[in-house]
């Protein structure tokens, strides 16, 4: 049941007016079961009055463009939260567009995954040219990580810092730490003894949660935008946590020469077609395992050992993954690249030589060439 109908009306949360329904937990107005009559809150409205804490709901990019084109109307300070391991496919490209006027902070969450020998400076440097070439305008980038609750205590400060008499706007995609930083946003600022306020948007049938503030002022918890250009958008909820690194990435490092294939599990391969042997290092999660062939040999390797040597997925679930799309790249000399595969990782190409290289994915998954994180 998508949504439950008493006579002609629709019944919703009386804590953020969402639809009730009953079947995505994922989505907004998720209840367990619906009582005949009176009051009553969904999930995430529970949790929030109860326990002090946010799970976010999901939209698809249309509906939650709809919902940014109402924020540029208002007086708000936007917390943009980007997802480092997956910054390409997670970042809102065309938010400053949405918000007009008012101020952003990009907060890139999970640098808890990089090597402990990163150069955070160099880093900063590195988010703040790819914010630039996507065209997205900052007062502030904070790296932070939700996790080891690392740089929140400067969100926090910047945050207060710029905030003034406006409302908080925490957006986002799925699964990039929203829901934690919002919590602790909850935490700091807001006064949960007041009942939950129904205060939506007008012409628009997305629902948000707006948390009341000790100022009358609100955090507003967007639904997270489902991008289906990232692979943790297309895989099983048994393949996510797989794909998804919980750890420090460990980069595994091949040499190879022209005419080699190396699959990550069943779910993308890398080919290198022409070039003088050379290093690779893929950065993927601990739980994928990488398995090097011929590149002669690849297409047949994976019709035979799909779903079993070549895992994740199994056979079954890759069937309802979109076909594979060849991906090619010339990496030229002189400076690394990262072929960038949203959701997954990426693969970085040393450049001192160049290289002639592809990268197979589902279709739609977006793979691009990049400049080098680490």
């Amino acid at each position: 049941m998508t949504e439950r109908l008493e006579g002609s009306a629709v019944l919703r949360c009386s804590g953020c007016g969402a639809v009730l329904q009953t079947e995505d937990p994922a989505k907004a107005g998720y209840i367990p079961k619906l009582k005949e009559e009176g009051a009553q809150i969904c999930r995430r409205c529970f949790r929030i009055k109860n326990y002090n804490e946010v799970s976010s709901a999901a939209v698809d990019q249309d509906e939650f463009l709809r919902m940014l084109a109402q924020i540029g109307e208002r007086k708000a300070l936007v917390i943009h939260i980007v997802d480092l391991f997956d910054f390409q496919g997670s970042v809102i490209t065309g938010l400053q567009r949405f918000v007009g006027n008012n101020p952003v902070i990009l907060a890139v969450n999970k640098i808890d995954l990089l090597p402990k020998v990163t150069n955070w400076n160099k880093l900063r440097n590195w988010v703040q040219q790819q914010a630039k070439e996507l065209g997205i305008k900052t007062e502030e980038i904070v790296l932070c990580s939700a996790k080891k609750n690392l740089g929140f205590d400067r969100l926090l400060q910047e945050v207060a810092d710029r905030r003034g008499d406006r409302d908080v706007y925490v957006v986002g995609a799925t699964n990039v730490g929203k829901s934690t930083l919002i919590n602790r946003l909850i935490t700091d600022y807001s006064d949960l003894d007041e009942e939950l306020t129904t205060s939506r948007y007008p012409g628009t049938t997305l629902d948000m949660v707006n948390i009341p503030l000790d100022d009358g002022h609100f955090i507003v918890d967007t639904p997270g935008i489902v991008y289906p250009s990232r692979y943790t958008e297309l895989v099983t909820s048994g393949d996510l946590v797989k794909i998804m690194p919980e750890k420090p990435l460990k980069p595994t490092v091949y040499q190879l020469d022209e005419g080699q294939t190396l699959f990550i599990g069943g779910l993308a391969r890398f080919d290198f077609i022409e070039g003088a042997h050379q290093s690779f290092t893929f950065y993927t999660s601990g739980s994928l395992r990488l398995h090097r062939t011929k590149l002669g040999r690849a297409d047949e390797l994976y019709e035979n050992h799909l779903g079993e040597l070549l895992s994740p997925p199994s056979r079954e679930d890759a069937e309802d993954l979109p076909e594979w799309t060849r991906h090619e790249f010339r990496v030229p000399k002189g400076g690394a690249q990262d072929l960038f595969i949203s959701g997954l990782g990426w693969i970085k190409a040393n450049g001192q030589t160049g290289a002639k290289v592809a990268v197979h994915a589902p279709k739609g998954v977006k793979v691009i060439m990049r400049s080098a994180l680490v």
